[in-house]
């Protein structure tokens, strides 16, 4: 990577936008700062040392997004909905021939992203990595390390193991946007594919490794995983699962936006990710244990963006963490962040 070189963050004045702009700095990049209201752009960059360069844009303004990009050598859109904000910005990434990585949580946007861009992105030779963040790329990145040498396996499951999740606005808005696209059904992917279905919710016995042990957990509680992990990895059966209390809290309309705990920004929630694959009667596992999955996002979205920078890319077009990157590295690379048990660790089952 060149020193100096400018990434800009779309979305910048979020929650996560905050913590990619903070962490790009750390890393040696130039952010610059790019959404929809320029007041809210102009409060951050006063308050962000060395006074970035602000751009606002639209996504319903094209010449604003190029303006945006100009000069940039990658964009990470943390605005969502990503159901209304990918779409725009990677046209606009392709039309400046710059990589694209976002921190979408929703599945059917990430679909779309897979779906409209593989062909055209591939052809153009772009990088686009979307769900580069908690959800969709930390699992992804699990799965992938723990399959290692394994082409397929029966089913995955990814345990999520929080103390407890206080949404932020726009993850309530995400949450919002999904559910009115799935026409308020449920989610799973089963038999090889994506499956909206109107079954009650299930609780289950999960057990986390020491020191969480044994939680009840809500079963197929359907997150990103179920898009980023089958589109490279052969595995019919994948869900995904959390913690009971988390759940609660996001559900409950008066669960009160994170908080800051400590001089980063980051609150106080931890959070364990358990991740096992199976073929027969052999089952791998690789889990993660950090602080933050707001927080975390960010260092998850610039290794990304350092990684595509440098050339430390398995592929081109559109591209999960799993699939583009090599896993075990990625996650050892994240040591300051998460805690890993060692991958992969194979047992009987």
């Amino acid at each position: 990577m060149q020193p100096g070189q400018t990434v800009t963050v779309f979305g910048a004045y979020g929650h996560t936008g905050r913590f990619v702009v903070a962490e790009l700095r750390e890393r040696g990049f130039v952010p610059v700062l790019s959404g929809r209201d320029a007041g809210k752009l102009r409060a951050l960059a006063a308050a962000t040392p060395g006074a970035p360069e602000v751009r606002p844009a639209s996504v319903d303004d094209p010449a604003s997004l190029d303006r945006a990009l100009d000069g940039a050598h990658a964009v990470i859109n943390c605005a969502g909905p990503f159901a209304l904000t990918a779409a725009p910005v990677i046209e606009a990434a392709l039309r400046a021939g710059i990589p694209y990585v976002d921190v979408a949580a929703e599945i059917e946007a990430n679909l779309d992203t897979f779906t409209h861009f593989a062909d055209r992105a591939r052809a153009a030779g772009a990088v686009i990595v979307p769900a580069m963040a908690f959800y969709g790329g930390l699992g992804d990145l699990l799965a992938t390390a723990a399959m290692g040498d394994w082409t397929t396996a029966d089913e995955a499951d990814i345990a999520y193991g929080l103390s407890g999740w206080h949404p932020t606005p726009g993850t309530r808005i995400a949450g919002t946007v999904s559910r009115e696209r799935r026409a308020g059904r449920r989610v799973r992917y089963t038999d090889g594919r994506l499956q909206y279905h109107d079954d009650e919710t299930t609780l289950l016995k999960w057990p986390f490794p020491a020191p969480m042990g044994t939680r009840e957990v809500v079963g197929e509680f359907t997150m990103a995983d179920v898009v980023t992990v089958p589109s490279h990895l052969s595995i019919p059966e994948v869900r995904t699962h959390m913690t009971a209390e988390a759940a609660g809290d996001l559900s409950a309309p008066d669960t009160p936006a994170p908080t800051a705990a400590d001089e980063n920004g980051r609150s106080d929630q931890t959070f364990l990710v358990d991740v096992v694959v199976r073929r027969g009667d052999t089952e791998r596992r690789a889990v993660a244990r950090g602080r933050d999955i707001y927080a975390v996002t960010a260092p998850l979205a610039v290794e990304a963006v350092h990684r595509i920078l440098t050339g430390r890319t398995r592929t081109l077009g559109v591209a999960s963490a799993g699939r583009i990157f090599d896993a075990p590295d990625f996650l050892r690379a994240l040591s300051p962040h998460i805690t890993l048990d060692p991958l992969p660790r194979q047992t009987a089952s």
